[in-house]
């Protein structure tokens, strides 16, 4: 078995790892959601808790990987938080209804908090 047939290279921006899938969407996970979890400091065990069903060879193939190919890799991770920051700035800037009314719910009761305790205004 070659390192590649872990994943499913779906598009240059989006490898996933074979076989496996996330719980509430049910789709799979990709290579970049293990590696952000291991670059922001989890351990393998740690990665395996958070994402259950995925074994700790697949998270091993994952980091082996990055490490033959981590240029390629962190080029990836990058366009991906900016794809992932373009699509957040897109949604944001055109809000569906549901999350007009959450932002409107949500300034009311900060209002309120300020109007009850005008001393948090004033930190």
């Amino acid at each position: 078995m070659q390192l590649e047939d872990y994943f499913d290279f779906l598009s240059p921006d989006d490898i996933r790892i074979k076989g496996q899938r996330s719980a509430p969407l049910r789709e799979r996970i990709g290579i970049d959601n293990v590696l952000e979890c291991y670059l922001n400091g989890y351990s393998p065990n740690e990665i395996a808790a958070n994402f259950p069903g995925l074994s700790l060879e697949k998270i091993y193939a994952t980091l082996t990987y990055y490490y033959h190919k981590r240029s390629e890799i962190d080029a990836y991770l990058l366009r991906l938080r900016r794809w992932k920051e373009e699509e957040y700035q897109k949604w944001y800037a055109n809000p569906s209804p549901m999350a007009l009314r959450i932002r409107e719910i949500k300034a009311k009761r900060e209002q309120e908090l300020l109007d009850k305790y005008p001393e948090i205004d004033k930190k």
